[in-house]
């Protein structure tokens, strides 16, 4: 299934998605609720719903404003340094465990929202990834467990201010500032995909300029894997977000760097999952 939360005619609701068109679930069950926790939390909530779905009126995907998937994540964990050639780009030496940050709410945004570039810095940069939504918690999950906690999967564009970045060893500033990590806008259930979106294409655009272009085959850690690692030190929780690491291309690694600036247009796009874009602007 693929899903989308945003607001339609003033009012925030999760919508079940097929082609342009969508149902609002919440309007259907307001138990399902604003974001996909509802959904998340009661695994079968559609099902005496079907009926209502198959007759209820369809709204164009077009005009529903995307918002945040999850509204509070309890936590947000993404995953550096996952692509050999990224690695080799940011001038770095290919790791043996996984570079992890986390990000808080303030930094993330929907999709379609203004990606904003701070006052202190000209240095904001991209980076499209796989993000998943965990649905089932768990501490010290078997690679070969992993799957069965995914709710689904959507699109995350890593928004990262460099010069922050690179201030000290730890990335937090350069990844936290506000409105700079855009979410969504469609979350696609783990059925709909190849298992753990192993052979996607994975690209990000300027316009119509391709930026990155790579495949999820070429991820040193897969999502199974990750999830694992994640949950040997983290209570993985339902409603947490997992980034999976961005491809080569980024425009910091670029000679001349190609940083994003005010009247951009940055995508993100996944084979199977969607795409993201986001204007970009400077802070007031």
């Amino acid at each position: 299934m693929r899903y989308m939360v945003g607001e339609h005619n003033d009012a925030a609701s999760v919508f079940l998605v097929t082609g342009g068109t969508a149902v609002n679930l919440t309007e259907l069950s307001p138990d399902i609720g604003t974001d996909l926790m509802g959904l998340i939390n009661t695994p079968g909530a559609l099902g005496p719903l079907q009926d209502q779905i198959a007759s209820a009126d369809k709204v164009a995907v077009s005009d529903i404003v995307p918002a945040l998937p999850v509204e509070r994540p309890g936590k947000t964990i993404c995953l550096g340094l996952n692509y050999v050639d990224h690695v080799k780009e940011g001038g770095y030496e290919i790791p043996t465990y996984p570079a992890l940050f986390m990000r808080g709410r303030n930094s993330l945004m929907a999709a379609g929202a203004p990606m904003v570039r701070p006052s202190c810095s000209e240095k904001l940069d991209y980076e499209v990834e796989l993000m998943l939504i965990i649905g089932i918690g768990g501490r010290h999950i078997a690679e070969a467990d992993a799957f069965k906690h995914i709710f689904g999967y959507t699109l995350f564009n890593d928004g990262s201010v460099r010069d922050y970045q690179r201030k000290t060893h730890q990335w937090t500033p350069g990844k936290n500032f506000d409105n700079t990590g855009a979410v969504g806008p469609i979350v696609v259930t783990p059925d709909e995909l190849p298992e753990g979106c192993d052979g996607l294409k994975i690209e990000s655009r300027i316009g119509n300029e391709v930026m990155q272009s790579a495949n999820t085959s070429e991820m040193m850690w897969n999502v199974a894997k990750t999830i694992a690692t994640i949950s040997e030190f983290a209570t993985l929780e339902p409603g947490d977000m997992i980034a999976m690491g961005t491809p080569p291309g980024v425009g910091h690694a670029r000679t001349p760097p190609r940083f994003l600036k005010p009247g951009d247009v940055i995508s993100v796009e996944i084979e199977g999952i969607g795409i993201c874009s986001n204007p970009v602007i400077d802070e007031a």
